[in-house]
């Protein structure tokens, strides 16, 4: 008994050791070394300060700079709670939305806009015609809330908007955009797609200062 006591004792320490220490660092010594870049988060650093990550979106609101797609990631790409809205194409919460007030007026914190406030607003902010049709992403959130990319088409319908408040012509940001649209991966993975957060900072490294708003959030 005592033999196989010891043994059992024994292979659960070597796989301890073999399975949660020595696999784990040899793994991330590999990745430092070929992939170090990814390994660290696909930092973002400008002037020495980090900006984000090329893996996770952020919320960009003045005109100046495109925008991401919506957010269902507590108040907006918050990396802490990472999620979809987990509601199915027929929920009316979903195309709807809810919009109700509480006993003394103030908004129901539960409030939410659905597909159809968020087509509204985009619009409107892109000056739109109300029977515009826009690419999907551009009124859906995505599954895990931390989306860095849109569609090419999503960029192209904020164009005008970004080139007009920056006092940049058409063309210019036309250029910048082409610039950083990703192909697909391998060629035949995925969709075309743009990062915002490299292209808002290519927007500012362009003219440096000239957002057109006073700030971002």
């Amino acid at each position: 008994m005592f033999k196989q006591l010891r043994a059992a004792v024994m292979s659960v320490l070597v796989l301890t050791m073999l399975t949660g220490l020595i696999f784990p660092l040899a793994i991330t010594g590999i990745a430092q070394v070929i992939f170090p870049k990814q390994a660290n988060g696909s930092l973002i650093v400008r002037n020495g300060r980090t900006v984000g990550s090329e893996l996770i979106g952020q919320t960009f609101t003045a005109p100046g700079y495109f925008h991401p797609r919506p957010s269902a990631a507590d108040s907006g790409y918050d990396a802490g709670t990472s999620g979809g809205t987990n509601l199915g194409p027929s929920s009316d919460k979903l195309i709807n939305g809810v919009h109700k007030s509480l006993p003394d007026g103030k908004d129901d914190p539960g409030n939410y806009n659905g597909i159809k406030d968020l087509l509204a607003a985009y619009r409107k902010e892109n000056g739109l015609p109300d029977s515009a049709q826009v690419p999907v992403d551009a009124v859906t959130r995505s599954a895990s809330g931390l989306d860095p990319h849109i569609s090419p088409a999503n960029a192209a319908f904020q164009l005008r908007r970004v080139a007009r408040t920056r006092g940049f012509s058409e063309h210019a940001v036309r250029e910048l955009l082409a610039q950083y649209t990703e192909g697909r991966q391998y060629g035949i993975l995925g969709e075309p797609r743009v990062n915002v957060l490299m292209l808002n900072l290519a927007l500012d490294e362009a003219a440096p200062g000239k957002t057109g708003a006073a700030d971002q959030s």
